[in-house]
């Protein structure tokens, strides 16, 4: 694994803020996962579908099938049927197998608690592992901001 990042969601819910960071990565040549709790990954679907009228991020989940067809695929599982290079955990997910991606995006919610909580705790074991770590903080406009 080359980096993790931490994106600090202040200004949006994750439902607005992923689908920015995944046509990011998108645009940019990737092949994407992203790891969320099975009962989200039909919202997430939804949204994806939903999330411009002029654009489309092609996506699948694991009712379509087909996972090696997908570019962008949302799961609960560590497989990683898609071949990709970029993991976007959300909800506190970890993975067993992030360490096989040139980038892992730990996604959390600032407003909550718990979760803050979470990501400190997750950034003292990366960065005692010694592991490449940015942190990237959301702006008012729901851009992002590199703060370390």
């Amino acid at each position: 694994m080359n980096e993790i990042r931490f994106y600090h969601l202040q200004n949006q819910t994750l439902e607005q803020a992923l689908p920015a960071l995944i046509a990011k990565a998108y645009d940019n040549g990737h092949r994407i996962i992203v790891k969320a709790p099975e009962n989200e990954i039909e919202h997430l679907n939804d949204i994806l579908w939903t999330y411009r009228s002029d654009s489309f991020l092609p996506h699948g989940c694991e009712k379509d099938g087909h996972g090696q067809h997908h570019p962008i695929w949302l799961t609960d599982t560590d497989d990683n049927p898609n071949e990709a290079d970029v993991l976007i955990l959300t909800h506190n997910l970890d993975s067993q197998s992030k360490h096989n991606f040139k980038l892992c995006c730990e996604v959390f919610d600032g407003r909550i608690d718990k979760d803050v909580h979470a990501a400190r705790t997750r950034w003292k074991a990366y960065k005692d592992q010694g592991l490449n770590i940015t942190y990237w903080q959301q702006t008012e406009q729901g851009g992002w901001n590199k703060k370390a």
